[in-house]
């Protein structure tokens, strides 16, 4: 497919969107965000969106921004629970793609830590209890886990026990990925603003989680990058409007 503006000539899609990726980059500054923060997040938007082809290229990006196969990979393995294990499971094909190509390049990317064990004398219930409480700023419950205790037991146990426990990613990352795989899907703003404040509890601040949208329109498309806003505006403050100037007295 190719685009034509103006009378001008064809330019494939690739193409079309690295200008735009270039001429986006020109008018917004990111500063909070570090390289590697701001790489995670094309990787977790194109892996909900199941966009092989953008993702490989993001993952490439990621990895020469300084992330670890073994970080990426665990991108890939903490977004089952957010995206399905279907999108999980083809974006570690992707990336297994990309550092054999990479291999066959001659760049040798780090591997990176491995998960260490979790401790023998607590179970992932357990954990899991401990991790979503300091994750949500408080002891979870609510009607619907009143209605099915059992969802909240699986959450505990298995995505806060067994993902979030695990140490090669930060919460940090982790939440910077679980936002811009949410803001890439549709249906979802309920959980997408309720990540966003997690992301405040974890300790990312309100600087960086207002770049996330901007990685998002930049690296990813519009629509991911509005629902992210919107996620934002309605769960931060909204700055204050900056006083005017004294005016000097005579």
């Amino acid at each position: 497919m190719t685009k034509t503006w103006c009378g001008k000539e064809k330019v494939s899609d690739t193409e079309y969107h690295a200008d735009r990726e270039r001429e986006q980059k020109s008018a917004v500054s990111v500063q909070a965000l570090s390289e590697k923060q701001q790489a995670i997040v094309p990787i977790a938007a194109f892996t909900a969106k199941g966009d092989v082809d953008a993702l490989k290229s993001a993952i490439a990006k990621g990895l020469d921004a300084g992330l670890s196969i073994n970080e990426v990979k665990e991108i890939e393995i903490h977004l089952y629970a957010y995206a399905g294990f279907p999108r999980a499971l083809i974006g570690l094909g992707a990336l297994m793609a990309v550092v054999d190509e990479r291999k066959a390049d001659g760049i040798t990317d780090p591997v990176g830590k491995q998960a260490s064990a979790l401790a023998e004398d607590q179970s992932s219930l357990e954990v899991g209890n401990e991790v979503q409480t300091e994750l949500a700023g408080r002891p979870v419950s609510g009607p619907l886990f009143d209605f099915a205790p059992d969802i909240n037991q699986l959450l505990q146990s298995h995505l806060f026990g067994d993902l979030f426990a695990r140490d090669v990613l930060d919460y940090q990352s982790r939440e910077i990925a679980t936002v811009s795989a949410l803001a890439s899907l549709e249906g979802v703003e309920s959980q997408l603003k309720s990540h966003v404040g997690i992301a405040g509890n974890v300790g990312l601040t309100e600087a960086q989680i207002r770049e996330l949208p901007i990685v998002l329109r930049v690296a990813v498309g519009q629509q991911e990058a509005r629902r992210s806003e919107q996620a934002v505006r309605a769960v931060l403050p909204q700055p204050n409007e900056r006083p005017a100037a004294d005016t000097p007295s005579d």
